[in-house]
């Protein structure tokens, strides 16, 4: 068996680096393999590309994206095949009050 040398591995991983690069990778950015990726969102809401491995914590995915505007997230559909989306909004709790939220900070949690 023939052992390959420093260089040469050195050569392979950065051409196999370039490739992946100029493809676009495993990420799903545009021109990768994979296609647009699997999430969609702002303020407001957002849609989430449904997979088997996706299901079981769609809802963690939305509520993370909505916290980071300081709102809770409500699934507004959820059509458990391959090619539709599971779509959700982003809103201010019940009882939201901006002046209490500046002086207390946002609540521990919030429920909807």
């Amino acid at each position: 068996m023939r052992k390959l040398s420093v260089a040469a591995v050195l050569v392979l991983s950065l051409t196999l680096a370039a490739t992946l690069a100029t493809a676009g990778g495993f990420r799903g950015e545009p021109g990768g393999w994979i296609g647009p990726g699997p999430f969609a969102g702002n303020d407001t809401g957002g849609i989430i590309a449904w997979s088997p491995e996706i299901d079981p914590i769609y809802r963690d995915i939305a509520a993370d994206h909505c916290a980071a505007y300081n709102k809770v997230a409500e699934i507004t559909s959820a059509h458990r095949w391959y090619g539709d989306y599971i779509a959700f909004r982003c809103h201010f709790p019940r009882g939201y009050d901006p002046r209490k939220w500046m002086l207390y900070g946002p609540p521990l949690r919030a429920l909807n």
